[in-house]
């Protein structure tokens, strides 16, 4: 699927953002980059494989996004860590006026309080983007992550 030079930017520029904000430890602002009607969902390869709806989070509008955040940050008890995301070039596989459906790959590095670090999580991104007047947005962000197990709490957004 070939798409204008600007249209790739505009979603390569998405994709940045999303991961600096999570990176970045700025978890308030990572709800805007989705749209009121969103869907967020974070599921193993082989669920996904298989059609099984069963995920490690399933939010399906920005509020629950809020919620999540809201909860990290008041309720939720976990060990003080961070991420680094690294992110593979992006493939457009469909596109039609505002709506862009997109597939990239992703490793996630897990940095503890002391230091030490970790490949948390790796696999794809499949991604359903629409472009509004605000700029492009995420409509659905399905994480489906290649590694068989969680090595501990999923806090923070992949």
């Amino acid at each position: 699927m070939i798409v204008d030079v600007g249209t790739r930017l505009a979603i390569e520029d998405l994709f940045a953002r999303y991961a600096h904000t999570i990176d970045d430890d700025r978890l308030e602002e990572w709800p805007a980059l989705f749209t009121e009607d969103c869907l967020y969902q974070v599921i193993s390869a082989e669920n996904w494989a298989l059609k099984r709806p069963i995920g490690l989070i399933h939010c399906d509008n920005r509020a629950m996004l809020q919620d999540r955040v809201t909860s990290l940050r008041e309720a939720n008890i976990y060990e003080a860590q961070s991420y680094r995301h690294m992110l593979s070039a992006t493939l457009v596989t469909h596109f039609h006026r505002e709506e862009a459906r997109v597939v990239s790959n992703y490793q996630v590095t897990r940095i503890m309080q002391d230091g030490s670090t970790l490949l948390f999580s790796c696999g794809r991104y499949l991604d359903r983007i629409r472009f509004t007047k605000a700029g492009p947005l995420f409509a659905e962000r399905v994480v489906v992550y290649d590694n068989r197990r969680v090595d501990t709490l999923l806090a923070i957004p992949l």
